[in-house]
């Protein structure tokens, strides 16, 4: 299992700076990491300062998210295939994309046994904090999703804050996300192997599922099958899940048919689509509170 840091954040907010950082700390520690960027437009700005020894696969003109899954799922399992030996892979996106949103894309059933996420650390500009209610309506909504999802929450900029301004920002953060470490950091400077402390969690796998992310506001499971199913009752047990429950994909076994179909849902939609190959039939269910979710046998 390689395991996979996603470091999430408004524009500007200092994620390519921590980035950076964290990555000349897995170099001193003999470790290897990769690089997967998502940036606007079709020129790599950001990702012209990661240093070419780094593995690097770039997501352009596209979101991770939304329509760009697809895209961003062929260049992960590139950097899989051309890069065997990676010890960690570290995922910057858009500051425009939702963390929701960014876990699916990279949660593909194609490579969920190989990658182990770890958790979303989001970036805060701290000042624009300060200020967010003057962003617009939309823009502040993301900008406090993407707060609200992390798994640890940085305060950046802490140098641009009075120490009022910045107890401030920490007091409201810490009542917005009650559930999240704040640390306060200037320039994105984070000790990774403090990054790492704070997100450990159990090893321990089952042998037909796997749990991922416990404890934390938004996590995975992966659920695998051994029989096929009726397509209805299928649908029945997924409408019969909680609302904590945002997106599932995967490749579900479905009687009567040779190969399983292509299953995907979101926000109480489902679809279904035939596939032409024989794929491993298997799950995967992102959202909050999900350990004890599983298809009954």
């Amino acid at each position: 299992m390689i395991d996979v840091y996603l470091f999430s954040g408004f524009l500007g907010s200092g994620k390519t700076s921590l980035l950076l950082n964290v990555i000349k700390q897995l170099k001193e520690e003999n470790k290897k990491p990769a690089v997967f960027m998502n940036e606007f437009g079709d020129l790599p700005v950001d990702s012209k300062a990661v240093e070419g020894e780094v593995p690097l696969k770039e997501l352009l003109d596209g979101c991770i998210c939304c329509s760009g899954a697809e895209k961003t799922e062929a260049q992960l399992q590139g950097l899989l295939l051309e890069n065997e030996d990676v010890d960690v892979i570290l995922i910057e996106t858009t500051g425009a994309a939702h963390p929701v949103e960014a876990l699916d894309a990279v949660y593909s059933p194609l490579f969920a046994d190989r990658l182990q996420v770890k958790g979303i650390v989001t970036v805060v500009d701290s000042k624009l904090w300060l200020n967010r209610n003057q962003l617009s309506p939309r823009i502040r909504a993301l900008f406090m999703e993407q707060i609200k999802h992390a798994h640890i929450l940085l305060a950046n900029k802490a140098d641009l804050l009075t120490d009022e301004e910045l107890a401030n920002v920490t007091m409201e953060l810490s009542h917005f996300n009650t559930t999240v470490p704040i640390i306060q950091t200037i320039n994105g400077k984070m000790s990774f192997a403090h990054i790492e402390k704070m997100l450990q969690r159990p090893k321990d796998k089952v042998t037909k599922e796997i749990v991922t992310g416990a404890g934390l506001p938004l996590s995975s499971k992966l659920i695998t099958f051994t029989d096929s199913v009726e397509m209805e009752a299928f649908e029945n047990w997924v409408k019969c899940l909680p609302d904590t429950v945002y997106r599932m994909k995967g490749f579900v076994p479905v009687k009567g048919t040779k190969n399983p179909y292509l299953f995907q849902y979101a926000y109480g939609m489902v679809h279904w689509m035939p596939e032409y190959i024989q794929m491993e039939p298997r799950l995967v269910i992102i959202g909050e509170n999900i350990d004890d979710i599983h298809y009954p046998k």
